[in-house]
């Protein structure tokens, strides 16, 4: 067993407890065995009287990610196996953190005097996240090194749970309901000035003088400040208790606000309201007990279950590398080129600047390729004025883009990724010209959504060096990327891709070519099914309300709007175009249309679409003149209606993707549908989804879907075959989705 946490005791009498799990992990992150240890050390600390205080450190450049999250599905399914209550068991376990940090804020002192107690403090070089934060605030002063770079926060509610080892009481404790609120119900990340400003730091210093800050207030500590608020006599929460005519006001306030963020599909969000509410009317150890309870009642529900799974632990186990060639040497990339300066490609050249990378952009000519490095320029001006980045950072960045319309400028270049317009004979030549210039070995992909890698590649000399990455837009903020093999993609061209993608810090999906690939032909069925319900003669809010209630975060017809109409009406034109009679036409087609064509309306570029707009491009509501071509019929379809046909329509989807070989990966689908277009968080993905409600259940609301609505949600054979053996995706197909 390895040594997480090393003790030292210095001359002076400070005890350091330096947290470093071993040269092999990046980053530390706490399992059963790091509790064990570290709950030795504080004891040992306790009984030593040559023991003054305690620091506790960091041997890493950060404190912490957070707590490993596949410990507590170990201790439950080991609980499960056992015959045992799982229940129980996390609870626990929970209540055994509670037990250690609530020892290192006492530090051995008496319980009525509040005497005889030691002082801690806790030296953060960069991030702090989740139990690595809780572990400070249990201390008594917080020190952060000056480190723009670092995340302090509970991110927690972003994966299905809240911050349940004593973070959710003592932040409300520390800073009020809405001091609190946006990093515990928005899991809200800052750098560590601003962490000081919030309350969650009490000093940021050098970063040379850390430790030695640390050891000096330890020395230096008075008795009343290594005694924490709630444990003295006449503490008051600020903002007010509950139970206080202030305070009733702004807890009611910050109920409503959750649940109009969260549409009430989020169960940790309400059960970490209830642990604060039902906390602040208590002592604070009955408080972290009502919060443990909560916490392992979320962690037994399936639906946080799923959460966990994919947005921990898939998309974990997706970005060290699941999916890439176990033979293929390193390929990272060096220097790139980015074919066609527009707003896609000037936000890969972007990213990839930004990561480190020589990138030459081409256009076809200056002025185009200028303009693409006056893009990056204003994105990189974001960062300096949010402070993110400095005047010297963006110098840096820019420095190493070369904008040009020269494509011997691409000589040198190892991987290229072609991002120019949706035509295919225009990516023809550009591919045909950049081949000309880089190397046999180099990788050259395409950023298409639409158009499949393996005719895009009959252009190549090297198909098997020609791979399709798809990024999302805007390539800044989106975190997930689509890498479609194309028929003769080789190992080293997908090693390539994944490497890549992982120098930008996104999240990667592996998957087959096919017309639209997964992400495209998931959410073009979740539009059409919107605008769909809008010739049908339902109502345009209840179709938008109803997919947020269902935990989409953008309905339908918004996104419509958001991609354009015109997008839509090219898309449908060209499918048609491409599989002739065998293209389902549709009410919808007549939709875009009349609404491109007819009425002039190409959605929010225009400032005209399903949404009126005012100047300024802010949405004003639905367009009257929806209900004039189509008349709301008389007896609108429920809630509940309305969202199993948008999400059964995209899940449906998903299941034939995986059937036909596009997706190979059930995680992939999960964490792609998630991250690249929102599907309900909530549920853990589609495939999620599905093996929460039950395959046969599943399949009973496609075929009452298919009777009254059509074919489009007829089932797929896998899914009948599944429900007839009553399986789950997770159940059938778990070698590969269990593989690290």
């Amino acid at each position: 067993m390895s040594t997480q946490f090393h003790y030292q005791v210095d001359p002076d009498g400070v005890a350091v407890i330096t947290w470093d799990v071993g040269p092999g992990k990046s980053m530390n992150v706490l399992n059963e065995d790091g509790i064990r240890e570290l709950d030795g050390h504080i004891d040992t600390a306790i009984a030593d009287d040559a023991v003054k205080g305690v620091v506790i450190a960091s041997g890493k450049p950060d404190m912490a990610g957070g707590m490993d999250l596949n410990v507590l599905a170990q201790i439950r399914a080991q609980a499960e196996a056992a015959g045992g209550n799982p229940a129980e068991t996390l609870f626990g376990f929970i209540m055994q953190m509670h037990a250690l940090l609530r020892k290192i804020e006492r530090m051995g002192a008496d319980p009525k005097t509040n005497k005889g107690g030691k002082p801690v403090a806790s030296a953060t070089p960069g991030t702090a996240l989740g139990i690595g934060l809780e572990i400070l605030l249990a201390t008594h002063k917080r020190f952060a090194a000056d480190n723009p770079k670092a995340k302090i926060g509970l991110p927690e509610i972003m994966v299905g749970i809240f911050p349940g080892a004593g973070g959710t009481t003592r932040l409300v404790r520390m800073l009020g309901l809405m001091g609190s609120a946006e990093f515990l119900l928005q899991g809200k990340m800052v750098e560590p000035k601003k962490a000081k400003a919030a309350g969650l730091i009490d000093e940021v210093v050098p970063a040379e003088e850390l430790l030695a800050k640390a050891k000096a207030w330890v020395l230096a500590a008075q008795p009343d400040e290594y005694v924490k608020p709630w444990d003295k006599k006449g503490y008051k929460m600020p903002g007010g208790a509950p139970y206080t005519a202030q305070g009733f006001e702004m807890f009611l306030g910050g109920v409503a606000m959750t649940h109009g963020k969260t549409q009430g599909v989020y169960p940790a969000a309400k059960a970490m309201l209830s642990a604060v509410y039902e906390g602040a009317l208590v002592d604070f150890d009955t408080a972290i007990r009502i919060e443990a309870r909560w916490f392992t009642n979320i962690l037994m529900d399936p639906r946080s279950s799923a959460m966990i799974r994919s947005l921990f632990v898939n998309k974990q186990a997706i970005e060290k590398g699941a999916r890439r060639p176990a033979d293929v040497p390193d390929m990272t990339v060096k220097k790139l080129g980015v074919l066609g300066a527009g707003m896609m490609g000037a936000g890969i050249a972007h990213v990839s600047a930004s990561a480190g990378m020589e990138v030459v952009l081409i256009d076809r000519d200056q002025d185009s390729a200028d303009r693409g490095l006056a893009t990056i320029s204003g994105l990189l001006d974001e960062g300096v004025k949010r402070k993110k980045l400095t005047e010297e950072n963006k110098a840096d960045t820019l420095g190493r883009v070369t904008a040009t319309p020269d494509y011997a400028k691409l000589q040198g270049c190892d991987l290229i990724v072609e991002a120019v317009f949706e035509d295919t004979g225009l990516k023809a030549d550009v591919t045909k010209m950049a081949e000309a210039q880089i190397s046999s070995d180099a990788i050259f992909a395409s950023n298409t959504s639409t158009l499949p890698i393996s005719e895009l590649a009959k252009a190549s000399s090297r198909p098997g060096n020609f791979i399709g990455i798809h990024f999302f837009s805007p390539v800044h903020k989106m975190m997930l990327v689509e890498i479609i093999k194309g028929a003769d993609t080789g190992d080293a061209a997908v090693a390539k891709a994944l490497d890549f993608v992982r120098q930008i810090k996104k999240t990667p999906i592996v998957v087959n070519d096919a017309r639209f690939f997964y992400a495209n032909r998931c959410i073009i069925p979740y539009v059409n099914e919107g605008l769909r319900l809008i010739t049908e003669g339902v109502a345009a809010p209840l179709i938008d309300n109803a997919a947020k209630q269902a935990g989409m975060p953008v309905g339908p017809l918004q996104l419509t709007d958001e991609t354009s109409l015109e997008l839509g009406w090219k898309i449908s034109q060209a499918t048609m175009a491409a599989m002739g009679n065998a293209y389902p036409r549709s009410e919808v087609d007549d939709f875009l249309r009349v609404m491109v064509q007819d009425k002039g309306r190409l959605g929010r570029k225009s400032n005209a679409g399903v949404y009126d707009y005012d100047d300024k491009g802010k949405r004003q509501g639905f367009w009257p003149g929806l209900a004039e071509m189509y008349p709301h019929k008389a007896e609108q379809p429920g809630v509940g209606e309305v969202k199993n046909r948008l999400l059964t329509i995209q899940a449906l989807e998903a299941i034939r993707a995986l059937e036909e070989g596009v997706l190979v990966d059930i995680r992939e689908g999960d964490v792609g549908a998630i991250l690249g277009w929102g599907f309900a968080p909530w549920s853990g993905g589609p495939l999620s989804w599905v093996d929460l409600m039950g395959a046969p259940k599943f399949l009973a609301l496609c075929d009452d879907l298919t009777a009254r609505c059509g074919e489009r949600f007829k089932a797929p054979a896998l899914l009948r075959d599944m429900a007839s053996k009553n399986e789950s995706f997770y159940g059938r197909f778990a070698p590969a989705a269990q593989a690290a």
